[in-house]
Order: structure tokens, then sequence, then C-alpha cells
């Protein structure tokens, strides 16, 4: 994996087209831009730290291989050109601890983003998403609402999935179902926004790998 794992020692990237930490000066010419140069300058260099919480009753027991957790981590190692390290967490369908485990990956360990996989459908121990709804200071409902339309278009019980998303302080939390392939597929949909959405609570400069999309950030008229 070319992501870190937690306590790693963060990668260094060194291949063309990389970026360089320098300020672009038509980008930040004038007082709109999202941070003054030092902090923007910390941004660009800042290894960035990514929570990964598999919610799951039967994995946090050893009972079942844990495959959504992986399966993110995977997906970020092929997407994300910048330097990061994951912070995983495998946990019971219990809204307590759920809730716990976001706010640590939020508040203490200082995660910018933070992704769920499982507990998102209408069963009686499904209940990450009330967890996360519980913690965050900002929903952001465009991200389970695009999730819900592109897998739809698999499969007819994607409208019983639930994930929402929103802002907790510096981090975004972001709510996936438990199959890797509708994994990789609700990330294909929101991932092009989440690095511009990291820019905007301030968190690391997120660069993704344009072979495989260019994540949308506005240009400066």
């Amino acid at each position: 994996m070319r992501g870190l794992k937690s306590g790693a020692a963060p990668r260094r990237e060194s291949s063309e087209g990389a970026h360089t930490g320098r300020l672009d000066p038509e980008e930040f010419s004038d007082n709109s831009c999202i941070a003054p140069w030092t902090p923007y300058r910390r941004r660009m260099t800042q290894t960035a730290r990514i929570g990964i919480v598999t919610v799951s009753d039967r994995a946090s027991r050893g009972e079942y291989e844990d495959r959504g957790g992986p399966a993110i981590a995977a997906y970020l190692d092929e997407v994300l050109t910048s330097s990061f390290e994951t912070v995983p967490r495998v946990i019971p369908d219990e809204q307590a601890t759920i809730e716990a485990a976001l706010i640590e990956l939020s508040d203490t360990e200082g995660c910018c983003l933070v992704v769920t996989t499982g507990g998102t459908g209408p069963a009686k121990r499904d209940v990450t998403v009330e967890a996360t709804l519980a913690v965050v200071e900002k929903p952001m409902p465009g991200f389970g609402e695009l999730m819900r339309q592109v897998s739809l278009k698999a499969v007819p019980t994607a409208i019983l999935s639930r994930q929402e998303a929103g802002i907790r302080g510096g981090a975004l939390i972001v709510n996936l179902p438990g199959q890797p392939k509708a994994i990789g597929e609700c990330l294909d949909a929101v991932f092009p926004a989440i690095p511009y959405c990291v820019d905007l609570i301030e968190g690391p400069y997120l660069e993704t790998n344009e072979s495989r999309f260019v994540s949308f950030r506005p240009k400066k008229k």
C-alpha cells in the first residue's frame, strides 16, 4: 500500500507533476484565498490523516474478516498522490461506541477525513448514521444523495441505504456501505469533491491521481 499505516513515516512524492508546495500567484493573488501564505504552505506539506471505521459486530469480535476497511484503504492508495496515513478502527454496531470513535478520530487523532463502512441500512443494529448525525456540526446531505443515485443504477435496494456525511471541526465524516464493490462506486461518485471540501475546513491539501479522476477546485477569476 502506498499510503501509510498509522505511525509510519510519511511518503515523499517526487514524480513529475507532484505539487511542490509553492504558491500559485494566479490562484492566490488577492485576499480571497483560503488561508494566508504560512498556513497554506503548512497545508501543502502536511501529511493527511484519514480515519477508516469498520462498523460490524462480527468483525469486531474476530468472527468475520473485515473487507470494507481494507477496500477503503486500497481505494485511497489508488486515488491519492499526496502524502497520507490511515488510522483504522474496527468496532461493534453500538451507537455510543461509534460516536466515541468518530469524536476521537476527528478531535484527538486530527483526521481531516473519516470514512465509515457498514451500519447504514434499515436493520435494528444499523446505527452508524444516527451516530454520525449526533456528532457532526454541519450535515452535508449532498454526499448521501449522490451515492444513492449512483447505487440505484446498479441495484434497486440502494434506496434502503441511509448513508450521510457531515463536518465535525476540521474533519469531513462520510458514511459508506459495507460491500467493497459498493464502496468503490460510492467513492468514485463523491471523491472528486472531497479535496476541495477539506480545503474549506482548512485541512491538508489532497492531490488525486488524474488518471483516475480530476478533483474539482474552482479557479480564481
